[in-house]
């Protein structure tokens, strides 16, 4: 049995570690690109013998990061020019040596963490100081590096732009992902509601928690799409695409943490081993709705709008106990989160409630 699960678990990350290599053939064809070019430029054109700086600044500029926008890669380009520029002067004012490389070290990361609470800023700097102290002075002056990493940022932005990694690939894999775990969990309560089953419902509850990350995550890539969309004129057309994404995004934030503070109620509930259809049926229905969402959101719509109009206590429950009457409310603003994702307007949703 043990030799088994080893042999799954090791299918599993043979499986793992090709998908992250098939994501990441994008980002290393570009850092590629970019890196070559910059070398290019410093060696031949510029006649830099050793251009190090070039090519070491691109490559940590782009990077494998979630966030690959324009903004980021200016952000650490920026602290790789501090960075280089700083412990430059700083040679020649002290000169090199091993007390020196620890003071200029210092210095730079306290500038830097002086001007941006960034770490990827901080760290960029840091590093780009200690080649510079390391690495004998090239000809021409110890600020022909600062050359290298000019033409080192120009080449990474421009690349970004003209180049770009597909923005939208990872912010589809990112809403896939919370789609998926949203469907689980609400199936699961559905059973918890149907059969009293206090374990489902925690588990729902641990499903749901999950989702926190998977939000972050999605911000994260999709914030970096809509900025790489905004310079590249190859993706700007994708604009609108993205840009709905980023307000169903948001709706979605809001909704889960309803669904949190509802399953977190149900949970409560069905310690009593009472078994509740109705409810099972009525988590159901938005489940449906959000399955909708991420399809067709015309037809999301129609059908959460047909269940804001009988989400009333009265309705799902008649002559019910306050305690389950407070799950049937706590899914109204739930109803409003997600009629506003399908494009409706906040007020408008509200509106199609019954009075409680």
């Amino acid at each position: 049995m043990r030799r088994l699960e080893r042999s799954v678990r090791r299918r599993i990350d043979l499986t793992q570690r090709l998908r992250r290599v098939r994501n990441s053939v994008p980002a290393a064809v570009q850092i590629m690109i970019a890196a070559t070019v910059s070398y290019v430029i410093a060696r031949v054109l510029l006649g830099h013998d050793f251009p190090v700086v070039a090519v070491t600044v691109t490559i940590t500029a782009l990077g494998f990061a979630r966030d690959a926008s324009p903004r980021r890669v200016l952000d650490i380009l920026v602290g790789i020019l501090i960075g280089i520029s700083l412990s430059e002067l700083m040679l020649i004012l002290v000169g090199p040596g091993t007390w020196q490389l620890a003071f200029v070290l210092v210095i730079t990361l306290l500038v830097a963490r002086f001007i941006s609470p960034s770490a990827a800023f901080t760290v960029a700097a840091g590093v780009q100081s200690t080649l510079v102290m390391v690495l004998p002075p090239p000809e021409g002056g110890v600020f022909v590096r600062s050359i290298d990493g000019v033409v080192a940022g120009v080449v990474a932005l421009l690349v970004t732009a003209l180049i770009p990694r597909d923005p939208r690939s990872a912010a589809e894999r990112d809403a896939k992902k919370l789609f998926a775990t949203l469907d689980e969990a609400l199936g699961t309560l559905v059973v918890a509601l149907e059969t009293a089953d206090e374990p489902a419902a925690d588990l729902a509850l641990t499903r749901l928690r999950r989702t926190q990350q998977m939000i972050d995550e999605w911000t994260t890539s999709l914030d970096s799409a809509i900025g790489i969309a905004r310079i590249s004129p190859f993706l700007r057309r994708y604009l609108p695409e993205l840009r709905a994404q980023w307000r169903l995004l948001g709706c979605l934030d809001l909704a889960s943490r309803h669904l949190r503070i509802i399953t977190r109620r149900a949970d409560f509930l069905v310690r009593d081993g009472r078994e509740r259809p109705e409810l099972g049926t009525l988590i159901t229905d938005v489940r449906a709705g959000i399955r909708l969402l991420r399809t067709d959101q015309d037809q999301a719509r129609e059908h959460l709008s047909e269940v804001a109009r009988r989400l009333s206590p009265e309705a799902v429950l008649p002559g019910s106990e306050l305690t389950e009457s407070v799950l049937v409310l706590l899914i109204r603003p739930l109803i409003v989160d997600l009629l506003t994702a399908t494009g409706m307007n906040a007020s408008d949703a509200r509106k199609a409630l019954p009075d409680p």
